[in-house]
């Protein structure tokens, strides 16, 4: 296990899925929480989880698509913890439907959400990043940003522009020790891929190489690796997590 021992992480997104398990596994690798998400009693039951194991955490109420809660969320981070070492950023949402007929409120809605959301809580963390000279930025992509996805074309430009994002800003900090990397997984067994019928998730597996869907522990092995000291070399990077589907 790699070792984060009291470097202090935040999680986006955290109340569910991978991001609650990242959150998770970072705590077990040593790191101090601050898990945001927009369902505050999910939340505190997670601090409750990571306090009962002897680790610090701290919940916060966050909707990433407001800039000024996401200033303010960062406020409460810095005056607890003194620092953030470990940004992740994981909040996403999903307004599905074919291009043609897509609102616009559900293209701006997942585009605010998923990709202007990473960028508010980049503009924080580099605040004390910056000046602590080190930090590790991981912004979780997803394989439809490399391969497409019919019917998702506002998640997918998210997804894709988190991976552009990831490459621009870990060049313009990359002189201040500062990392910043894409974890993009493919099908994962969470919450939201549990609603597909079993007709649906067979088909998907057939076309994974390796025969089966990704589970939260595989994207979380690379995240905490990724935010890891052993990782200090890498960057502007997209580790791909999806069992061979997509080769890049």
């Amino acid at each position: 296990m790699f070792s984060l021992k009291d470097k202090v992480a935040l999680v986006t997104g955290a109340s569910q899925g991978i991001g609650r398990d990242t959150a998770l596994a970072l705590s077990r690798a040593g790191a101090k929480l601050a898990v945001v998400a927009r369902n505050e009693e999910k939340l505190i039951s997670l601090v409750q989880e990571i306090t009962a194991t002897g680790s610090e955490a701290l919940a916060i109420k966050m909707d990433v698509a407001d800039q000024e809660q996401v200033k303010a969320g960062f406020k409460q981070i810095i005056e607890k913890f003194g620092r953030l070492d470990i940004l992740v950023n994981n909040a996403a949402i999903t307004r599905d439907g074919l291009a043609l007929r897509m609102k616009a409120e559900d293209w701006d809605a997942v585009i605010r959400t998923n990709l202007t959301g990473a960028h508010y809580c980049i503009q924080q963390a580099l605040a004390t990043m910056m000046r602590a000279r080190s930090g590790r930025i991981i912004n979780i992509s997803s394989i439809v940003a490399e391969m497409g996805n019919a019917g998702q074309a506002n998640y997918v430009a998210a997804k894709a522009g988190l991976i552009g994002l990831t490459k621009a800003i870990a060049i313009e900090i990359a002189s201040r020790n500062i990392t910043v990397n894409a974890v993009a997984p493919g099908f994962i067994a969470t919450p939201m891929t549990d609603v597909l019928s079993a007709e649906v998730k067979d088909a998907l597996v057939k076309r994974i190489p390796l025969g089966r869907m990704g589970t939260p522990s595989d994207i979380t092995a690379a995240i905490v690796f990724l935010a890891s000291d052993e990782a200090a070399y890498i960057t502007g990077h997209v580790l791909d997590v999806n069992g061979g589907m997509y080769l890049a």
